[in-house]
């Protein structure tokens, strides 16, 4: 497929890339550094601004699918940020005509009990805490949203780099434990999950989790 990839050089972006690349997509990668990825065989590399709606359009235009890896975690409003951003790549989706959108979601709108999310609980890390806050209102854009085929995907509690094994849980809205209790996914397998979701459309505009 020819794709588009938003935030390719970052911790989850960069494990997209190398995924999607495997398994022989095409890849435009919009980067706010470009010097921060080397050039490889089926990618193109383009420094773009997220907030720039029109011109993200423009660089949309054409492609089959867009894949968004986009946080403000590196800045000051993290969560303002993040919700600007994210307004701006649905806005410029719609404007596009891409046919789906896929988000890297984040863990903490996952229930850890009936009526109660991850972020909202007393032990969830106060560092995280804008950048999950931002993903939430991100969810909720999508969910209002009416035109647009997306899909995002929230990873386990813990997303660390690992093993890419193949193996592991789907659910929707609930937060994926193992037998010990720990909630984990490897970006590897993350980005398989991701990359899987791409090539066989299974949680059209529906939010869903992966995990061990």
């Amino acid at each position: 497929m020819n794709i588009v990839l938003i935030g390719a050089s970052g911790y989850v972006g960069s494990a997209l890339l190398k995924e999607a690349l495997a398994r022989g997509h095409r890849v435009t990668a919009l980067v706010s550094n470009p010097a921060r990825l080397a050039p490889q065989p089926g990618l193109e590399i383009v420094k773009a601004d997220v907030l720039d709606t029109a011109a993200l359009a423009a660089r949309l235009a054409g492609h089959e699918a867009l894949v968004s890896a986009f946080s403000g975690h590196a800045q000051a409003d993290v969560r303002g940020y993040y919700v600007q951003g994210m307004r701006s790549i649905i806005a410029a989706a719609k404007q596009a005509r891409v046919p789906r959108l896929l988000v890297v979601g984040g863990a903490g709108s996952l229930e850890v009990a009936p009526g109660v999310q991850l972020v909202d609980t007393a032990e969830f890390p106060a560092a995280w805490k804008g950048t999950a806050e931002g993903a939430r209102d991100a969810l909720t854009l999508l969910r209002d949203e009416a035109e647009l085929d997306w899909t995002m995907l929230s990873p386990s509690a813990y997303l660390e780099p690992g093993e890419r094994t193949g193996r592991f849980r789907l659910g929707t809205e609930q937060l994926l434990v193992d037998a010990q209790g720990e909630s984990r996914i490897s970006l590897e397998d993350y980005a398989v999950a991701m990359i899987d979701e791409l090539e066989r459309p299974a949680h059209s505009r529906r939010r869903f989790t992966v995990g061990y």
